[in-house]
């Protein structure tokens, strides 16, 4: 398929490459076990706010954090088509559409702070990235930590 591709693009490459179908970029090659585990160890190792992501928080946490992202972005891209009609109902239709993804965008912050938070960030380095006073945020972290039961 790749030298279909190639052959309808003319794209040339380095040598041979128009004579192998398997041939890979670099970048879409598998990560070797060697790589894997030096990207594990530098995640292990890591103290405090230098700790990488993944290693931080956990797998259920950060797809929910994606879901949210992505139900926002999907509910935004619904309010494109919602331009016409009576203007009452148009604003009406926005408004609540534009509301609903305040409330998602508000809950995938809290939990992106809540995860940063729990994964070793300084509180005070959260509260200035969001803009907010140390005891406003631990304020809202704590009453959503116990509105989630967690």
């Amino acid at each position: 398929m790749g030298s279909v591709i190639r052959l309808r693009r003319g794209a040339g490459g380095p040598p041979g490459y128009d004579n192998d179908p398997w041939w890979l970029r670099q970048e879409h090659r598998a990560a070797t076990m060697a790589g894997q585990l030096r990207v594990l160890g530098k995640e292990k190792k890591a103290p405090g706010s230098g700790t990488m992501w993944r290693a931080a928080v956990p797998a259920e946490q950060r797809m929910l954090i994606t879901s949210t992202i992505d139900s926002v972005q999907e509910q935004l891209l619904q309010l494109r088509g919602v331009h016409s009609g009576p203007t009452a109902d148009v604003a009406r239709r926005l408004l609540r559409g534009l509301g609903d993804s305040a409330g998602l965008i508000e809950n995938a912050w809290k939990r992106t702070a809540l995860a940063a938070v729990n994964g070793g960030v300084p509180l005070e380095e959260v509260a200035r990235w969001v803009d907010m006073l140390v005891e406003k945020l631990r304020e809202m972290l704590t009453a959503d930590r116990q509105e989630n039961g967690g």
